[in-house]
C-alpha cells in the first residue's frame, strides 16, 4: 500500500519536473536568442559607425595625423563667438580640414586664410566654400604650417592637430607677426599645462615661456565624442593673448635659462646649479660668449695652457672651474634663491635670476646654434 502511494506520488512529480524543466529552458532559450542578436546587431552597428566616422565626405582620416573634425555646430558656434571676429578682420585657420569651422568663420570674418598640408582636404574645402559663395573671401596655403610663413592676419581660430600643439603656439607667441589673439582647440592635458601658474602642480617649462609674452584663459572643455573619429582624450579650447608689453629679455637667454631651471623644476637652485656637470656647462657657454674656449678637465681646476705665440689656449672664468662654481652659488645664496624651486618661481623672480646672472657674466645660450622650433616650449 505505502509502496504504491509512493510510486504514485512519483508519477505526478515527474511530470511536473518535466514542465518546470521545458519552462526554464524555453525561458532561457528565448533570453539568449534576442541577448545574443542584439549583442550582434550592435557589434556590428559599431563597426559600421566606426567606419563612417573614419570617412567623412568620402574621406579617410588619419588620426596619426591628428585629423579629428568638430562636428558639433553648437561648438562651432561657441568657439567663433568666443572669438571676437569682427566683420573686418582677417583670421587665420591652421588644419581647417573639410571645413566645418571654416564655413563658421567665413560668415563673420572679412576673410579667411587657411593653411592645410592635406591636398584631398583642400580639395573638398575649395569645393565646399564654393559651393556656398564664398571663394573669394577664403585663401588656402597647403603647405607644412611649421614651415611656411604667414601673411598679415588679425586672429587665429584653429582646431589644432596634437602633434605640432608645442612648436605651433611657439611660432605663433614668438613669431614675427602681430596679432589680437589667438582662440585654439587643444588636447585638454595640454591646455591644463598650458594654464598653470607658479606653486600648480602642472607648472612647467610651457607655461612659462608662454606666459612671457602672452595672457592664457580658459574657455570651455570638449568632449572626445563631439569629433569624427574621436580622440582617445578629450579637448579645451583657450584663449591667448599677447601682451602689449613684453619684457627686455634676449628671447633665446631666456628659454635655454628655462630649459636649465625646469629640467628638474622641483629641484632647489642650490643643489641644481652645484652639480659638476651644469657648472663646467655655464663655463663654457659663458666664456664662448667672449670668443674663448673653455677645456673641461676631469676635475674642476683646470691648467692653463700657451700655444706657440705664447697665448692662452685655454681660458677658464675667474682662473678656474672651481672659482667659477662659487660664483655661480653665491649669485644664488646671496639673492636668497638657494633653497627655492623653480615651479614656484613667478616670472618677475626667474627674470631677475637670469639677469643677476648675465650680469655676472654667466650666459645659458650657445650663440653657435639656434633652438629649433619645435624646441621651444618643451619640458
Amino acid at each position: 500500500m505505502i509502496f504504491r502511494l509512493k510510486k504514485q506520488t512519483l508519477d505526478k512529480i515527474k511530470p511536473t519536473r518535466s514542465y518546470l524543466s521545458s519552462l526554464v529552458f524555453r525561458r532561457d532559450s528565448h533570453s539568449q536568442k534576442p541577448d545574443y542578436d542584439r549583442r550582434k546587431r550592435g557589434y556590428e552597428r559599431n563597426t559600421v559607425v566606426e567606419r563612417k566616422k573614419k570617412e567623412h565626405d568620402g574621406l579617410f582620416l588619419q588620426k596619426s595625423k591628428g585629423q579629428h573634425l568638430l562636428t558639433n555646430t553648437r561648438i562651432l558656434d561657441a568657439i567663433v563667438r568666443s572669438s571676437d571676429i569682427k566683420p573686418t578682420d582677417t583670421v587665420l585657420e591652421i588644419g581647417p580640414g573639410t571645413g566645418n569651422l571654416t564655413m563658421k568663420l567665413l560668415e563673420a570674418a572679412h576673410n579667411v586664410v587657411a593653411v592645410e598640408l592635406d591636398k584631398r582636404m583642400v580639395e573638398i574645402l575649395r569645393k565646399r566654400v564654393s559651393d556656398h559663395g564664398f571663394a573669394d573671401k577664403l585663401t588656402i596655403i597647403q603647405k607644412d604650417v611649421l614651415k611656411t610663413d604667414f601673411p598679415e592676419f588679425d586672429l587665429v581660430v584653429a582646431n589644432i592637430p596634437y602633434n605640432i600643439s608645442s612648436p605651433l603656439i611657439a611660432k605663433l607667441v614668438y613669431g614675427s607677426n602681430t596679432f589680437r589673439s589667438a582662440t585654439l582647440l587643444l588636447q585638454k592635458e595640454f591646455s591644463r599645462r598650458l594654464l598653470a601658474n607658479p606653486g600648480d602642480s602642472d607648472f612647467n617649462r610651457l607655461a612659462v615661456n608662454v606666459k612671457l609674452v602672452a595672457d592664457v584663459k580658459f574657455v570651455m572643455d570638449v568632449s572626445k565624442r563631439e569629433f569624427v573619429p574621436p580622440p582617445k582624450v578629450d579637448s579645451s579650447v583657450v584663449m591667448i593673448r599677447p601682451k602689449e608689453v613684453k619684457p627686455d629679455v634676449n628671447v633665446q637667454e631666456w628659454l635655454a635659462f628655462t630649459r636649465t631651471c625646469f629640467g628638474k623644476k622641483n629641484k632647489t637652485l642650490g643643489s641644481m646649479f652645484r652639480q659638476k656637470k651644469k657648472v663646467m656647462e655655464l663655463l663654457s657657454l659663458s666664456a664662448g660668449r667672449n670668443g674663448s674656449k673653455v677645456g673641461v678637465m676631469s676635475h674642476f681646476d683646470s691648467d692653463v695652457e700657451e700655444d706657440e705665440d705664447g697665448e692662452d689656449h685655454l681660458l677658464c672664468l675667474d682662473t678656474d672651474a672651481s672659482m667659477f662654481k662659487e660664483k655661480v652659488i653665491g649669485i644664488v645664496r646671496s639673492n636668497g634663491f638657494e633653497e627655492k624651486r623653480p615651479s614656484k618661481l613667478s616670472h618677475e623672480e626667474l627674470l631677475h635670476l637670469l639677469y643677476l646672472f648675465n650680469q655676472a657674466g654667466i650666459f645659458f645660450h650657445d650663440i653657435s646654434s639656434l633652438p629649433q622650433m619645435d624646441d621651444l616650449l618643451h619640458e
